[in-house]
């Protein structure tokens, strides 16, 4: 129902627009904010505070933020607003990673600059300068989404300070023993040229031949007839030129079997899915074997003139294939461990281009996955190949250049995971984790990954200080070296590294500590970037004056279990022995309505920038605050249209409450709770739940419930009863009338509490209120103290006694709709309500309500006694059967409650109104028509 009442009394003078035009109003109060410099007040207000510090982590120097970054964004500002208007002194600095791959070939691929002709350092420069403009524009970005924060002193990772205390940690690490060089079979990108470590995979669905292999039996040891061969299954045909070895477990039994008129060596519980699989028609067993037995069994090469040894790995399965394993200590880590136990030596007859070497004899400078075709060719020509077929798999990928790669032995740098890992574990078990489930996740992460593999072939990034002897090839770090290096980075930056040379980089009169020699050279690779990111709590938390080490929360993505909590907690715990944060909140990803992963070939993603461009960047924020944002969420257009209405919603209950509170003095006219009639005590009570309920969502970091509640309390606890109940006080009562000033005092202070609560999801919206509050001293809501609950106005027996009236309530708004309907009644306020309740209880119920009509918006109620026959046009509900006729007697033309009383009063030039609104224009807007 809409009453327009404001024709009859104009208490709805305020500026505060109806609609937001969020896109136009938004970068004006984001314009204000600098003007004010907001983030330097706040900083200000709450210094001396308890510290809350939420370390940010570095989103990549690279192109346009997606609606990832500012989900992630929007959440950290909604908890550092919060934060700091509970009292909190919680800075805020934003970071950006800056190294990398993906910048050099953005650089390689903008045809602006020929690698080949520049120098080491002027292609870094050039790199530099490429992050350095992506910085720039995503800190416009995030700053339109609303993010409040030391915007003109960011962390990045390219800046000298910053490489100076990477630099730093990676000595103490060294110095604790935790850094080594060894060869070992790693992730290899061939389309990035680098190894990479576990952080840098992720899979995706491959095509891949499958092959079943003969190996024929050169020496059975007396196990094993010659004329038989083992057979080995691989769905990777280019790593045979490096088979060393073929495994079989121990524990498992073996089948000598006979088929198509050959012997063959399988495991026995696997032979009928082989025979499926390779499609013979009969098999016929002859022997069994335990694998322990097959141990030094020789066979040959396929298709080279060397031997290939049957050795027992533990690692070998019955999930797939034949239950012996081809291996290639080269290609693979497990294959690189069982080798290493044999001591078969390490052939990795392929380069860094992914290109085989003169190792592979007959495939030298062929790609390597072409060369599956070659070799299946070859397999099949000597009669070694038993089965080619084809399988979809999943199957690990470079997560920058989206490209298969591949395990591939070679010498780079690792940091020792096992002599700290316990440390790590315990570390995990002392954090606070939202959700519950990321211990598990992490300590299981962490509890079976391997060493990390921190060397990259690469050239933009922060280099590994170690040198090495001319003479012995003996690597040098120790406290001088990383010190004096780290002070000319303080100084120049990394490109010192690659600008000077090794003297300069070295302190004066440094010899090699086994031969005694003075001549070095420089390591040539770079560090991981997640060595960078994961050297933050270093180069960050304890650098930073306003900030305090370890940090109360790390909040990103699920992704970086493996990425950023990984890195930082592995570099923090190898030097500190402690975990650098007491708490880690991850979110999920977004997908697209259908609950569909967003992509571009798809053209289902949505554009934050956009959004903030056609709707606002408030809708976005209310959006991530609506969202169960710990799991997987979604967005669409549709979705945004809802949340746009919910905005609405909220905003017009703001203005209602400013449009009512003209004439208000917060200070004078106050009424106290005890001067209250029930209905405002019960408004003051359920505005207070609400309070009660939205600092203990923001404190669990739930921001939906938030959203729930608040938009609740608009909708239905004030729109859709408390105002329209009200409406008649505030618009027909007296200015001074005590009902109406406890009326306003409800509103006021619910006012200035939602502004408050919503001020970190809304802050332009909240800081647009706020400047329309009277009585407000503060320049801005971001420095105003977040509302507590009064505890002391909760009434169980009260709200219980109007909770079960508006049970009552709702039946009797069914059968107004229905009359409404039916054309028995225009609006309510022409009806008249017979209620026949259902039992002495509802009846008892609605004899302790006072103004009954007042609290249906009708114009007349009648309640009938429990028992009493209910007439067939009433509607029967649960509670109560209501029947709803017009009115009797006319229209007051000011209150427009229908009554026989209108015109029935001394005031004769008021004929057409009631007596109670004739005393009141009399007595209290005599020659003010227009306020009439």
């Amino acid at each position: 129902m809409i009453m327009d009442y404001s024709k009859t009394l104009n208490l709805l003078k305020t500026d505060f627009p109806m609609r937001g035009g969020l896109p136009q109003a938004e970068p004006k109060m984001q314009e204000w904010w600098k003007e004010i410099d907001i983030y330097k007040r706040v900083q200000e207000h709450r210094k001396g505070g308890p510290k809350f510090i939420l370390h940010d982590g570095p989103p990549y120097a690279n192109g346009d933020i997606h609606i990832g970054h500012a989900l992630n964004k929007v959440l950290k500002d909604i908890i550092i607003r919060y934060k700091s208007m509970q009292g909190f002194d919680a800075p805020y600095v934003p970071g950006w990673d800056t190294h990398g791959l993906p910048i050099e070939q953005a650089i390689i691929n903008s045809g602006k600059a020929d690698r080949k002709k520049m120098s080491v350092s002027e292609f870094r420069e050039a790199c530099r300068q490429y992050a350095l403009q992506w910085v720039e524009r995503q800190k416009m970005q995030f700053q339109r989404l609303g993010v409040r924060g030391d915007w003109d002193n960011p962390y990045l990772t390219l800046t000298p300070d910053f490489e100076a205390q990477q630099i730093r940690l990676f000595g103490e690490m060294v110095k604790k023993g935790y850094i080594y060089k060894g060869l070992k079979a790693i992730y290899w990108s061939p389309s990035s040229e680098s190894a990479l470590a576990e952080a840098e995979i992720e899979y995706k669905e491959k095509t891949s031949p499958s092959i079943y292999v003969a190996f024929d039996i050169k020496d059975g040891k007396g196990v094993l007839p010659e004329d038989a061969a083992v057979i080995i299954w691989t769905t990777t045909p280019w790593t045979l030129p490096a088979n060393l070895a073929v495994s079989v477990h121990p524990e498992y039994e073996y089948a000598l079997v006979e088929a198509e008129g050959r012997k063959f060596v399988l495991a026995a519980e696997l032979v009928e899915s082989v025979k499926q699989a390779v499609g013979w028609e009969q098999v016929t067993e002859l022997q069994r074997i335990k694998g322990e037995e097959l141990e030094y069994v020789v066979c040959k090469h396929p298709f080279y003139d060397r031997d290939s040894v049957v050795i027992l790995g533990e690692h070998v399965t019955l999930d797939a294939g034949t239950g012996c394993v081809h291996t290639a200590p080269g290609h693979g880590e497990e294959d690189f461990e069982i080798g290493a136990k044999y001591n078969l030596g390490v052939l990795c007859p392929v380069d860094e281009q992914g290109k085989f070497t003169k190792e592979a004899p007959g495939f030298e400078g062929v790609f390597y996955d072409k060369a599956n075709k070659m070799i299946t060719e070859m397999l099949e020509a000597s009669g070694h190949l038993l089965k080619l077929d084809f399988i979809k798999h999943q199957y690990p990928h470079d997560w920058r250049t989206k490209k298969p790669v591949i395990f591939r032995a070679t010498e780079q740098w690792f940091a020792s995971i096992d002599g700290f890992r316990e440390a790590m574990l315990e570390e995990i078990k002392k954090l606070n984790w939202t959700p519950k489930w990321g211990e598990i996740r992490l300590h299981n992460m962490i509890a079976e990954r391997g060493d990390w593999c921190i060397s990259r072939q690469r050239t933009w990034g922060v280099p590994i200080p170690i040198f090495y002897c001319r003479s012995c090839n003996e690597p040098l770090v120790n406290d001088a070296t990383i010190e004096h290096v780290a002070e000319i980075f303080e100084r120049e930056g990394s490109n010192a590294w690659f600008d000077r040379d090794e003297k300069e980089l070295m302190p004066e009169g440094t010899l090699c500590a086994k031969c005694g020699h003075g001549e070095f050279r420089k390591e040539t690779d770079i560090m991981d970037v997640w060595f960078d990111s994961g050297s933050t709590h270093a180069g960050v938390l304890r650098t930073r004056e306003e900030l305090d080490w370890p940090a109360d929360l790390y909040l990103e993505g699920s992704d970086q279990y493996r990425g950023w909590f990984n890195s930082s907690l592995i570099t923090s715990v190898a030097v500190n022995g402690k975990a650098p944060y007491k708490g880690i909140l991850s979110h999920g990803f977004t997908l697209d309505g259908e609950g569909r992963k967003m992509s571009k070939s798809l053209g289902n993603t949505i554009d934050p920038n956009k959004v903030c461009d056609t709707m606002g960047a408030d809708i976005l924020r209310l959006w991530v605050s609506s969202v169960d944002y710990k799991e997987d969420h979604r967005i669409s257009d549709a979705i945004l249209k809802q949340i746009t209405e919910v905005y609405r919603k909220i905003r017009n209950t703001l203005r209602f409450f400013l449009g009512n509170l003209n004439g208000f003095d917060a200070v004078k006219d106050r009424v106290a709770y005890e001067d209250m009639n029930e209905l405002d005590r019960y408004a003051v009570i359920q505005l207070n739940r609400m309070i009660e309920r939205v600092i203990e969502a923001y404190e669990a970091y739930d921001f939906h419930i938030v959203y729930q509640a608040i938009h609740h309390f608009c909708a239905v606890e004030m729109s859709s009863f408390y105002l329209d109940i009200i409406k008649d006080r505030l618009y027909v009562s007296a200015p001074h009338d005590p009902e109406r000033k406890a009326a306003q005092t409800v509103l006021y202070d619910a006012l200035l509490a939602i502004t408050k609560l919503i001020a970190p999801i809304l802050p332009h919206t909240a800081d647009e209120v706020w400047k329309y509050i009277p009585h407000t001293d503060l320049v801005s809501v971001q420095l105003a103290d977040m509302p507590k609950p009064n505890a002391e106005v909760f009434d169980e027996e009260l709200e219980r006694k109007w909770a079960a009236f508006l049970d009552v309530r709702e039946e009797v708004f069914k059968a107004l709709e229905v009359a409404r309907k039916d054309k028995t009644i225009g609006n309510s306020l022409g009806a008249k309500v017979t209620l026949y309740p259902a039992s002495q209880e509802v009846a008892d119920l609605l004899a302790r309500f006072e103004r009954l009509d007042t609290l249906f918006i009708v114009s007349q109620v009648a309640v009938q006694a429990a028992g009493e026959p209910v007439p067939a046009d009433a509607m029967q509900e649960r509670l109560v059967a209501v029947k709803v006729e017009p009115a009797e007697g006319e229209k007051c033309e000011r209150c427009w409650i229908v009554t026989p009383e209108v015109g029935k009063h001394e005031h004769a030039e008021h004929s057409a109104l009631c007596p109670r609104c004739a005393d009141i224009v009399v007595h209290h807007f005599a020659g003010d028509s227009e306020e009439v």
